[in-house]
C-alpha cells in the first residue's frame, strides 16, 4: 500500500494539476472566505469533521505547522465537510486552531474538485503557483508535511 501511495505522490508531483481556488465558504464566525484569498501562499487544505477520530489526531500537527511556518507563507485551511457552524466553532475554539476553519456542508462541488475524496481526513498541498503537489488520504505524520512544504517555502 505504501508503494502505491508513493507512486501516486510521485505521479502528482511529476504533473501538477492546478488547484481550483474559486470556492467561497462561511467560516466559523459566519464570515465569507474565498480560497482565492490565499493565492501566493503554500496551502494545506485539510478536509475533516469533528466526528472523525483520525482528523482530530492530525489537527494538533496542523496547528504546529501553522505556528512554525505561517510567517514564511504557509496557510493551513481546515474545511469541515459536514459539521454545523456551532459544532465546528466549538471544536476549533477548544482546540485553539490557529488557522481558518471553513464550512463545506452542502458544497459537494469542492469535494469533487479535490477528488478523490472518498473519506476523511484528506489533505491537499498546493504550491505558491496554485498547483496541487500532494494529495493524502488518511492521517499523515508531521514530518511528511514538513518534507513537502519546506522546499515550497523557499
Amino acid at each position: 500500500m505504501k508503494l502505491v501511495a508513493a507512486a501516486i505522490a510521485a505521479l502528482v508531483l511529476a504533473a501538477p494539476k492546478t488547484a481550483n481556488l474559486n470556492f467561497s465558504f462561511k467560516d466559523i464566525d459566519a464570515k465569507k472566505v474565498s480560497l482565492s484569498d490565499f493565492k501566493g501562499k503554500v496551502i494545506i487544505l485539510d478536509f475533516w469533521a469533528t466526528w472523525c477520530e483520525p482528523c482530530k489526531k492530525e489537527i494538533p500537527d496542523f496547528i504546529k505547522l501553522q505556528q512554525k511556518y505561517g510567517a514564511r507563507g504557509l496557510q493551513i485551511v481546515g474545511i469541515s465537510v459536514d459539521d454545523s457552524m456551532k459544532m465546528a466553532k466549538t471544536y476549533a475554539t477548544g482546540m485553539k486552531m490557529n488557522y481558518p476553519v471553513l464550512l463545506a456542508e452542502g458544497k459537494e462541488d469542492v469535494l469533487k474538485a479535490y477528488e478523490p475524496i472518498n473519506g476523511i481526513p484528506v489533505s491537499v498541498v498546493i504550491d505558491r503557483q496554485g498547483r496541487i503537489v500532494a494529495h493524502h488520504e488518511g492521517i499523515q505524520a508531521l514530518d511528511v508535511f514538513e518534507k513537502e512544504i519546506l522546499p515550497l517555502l523557499e
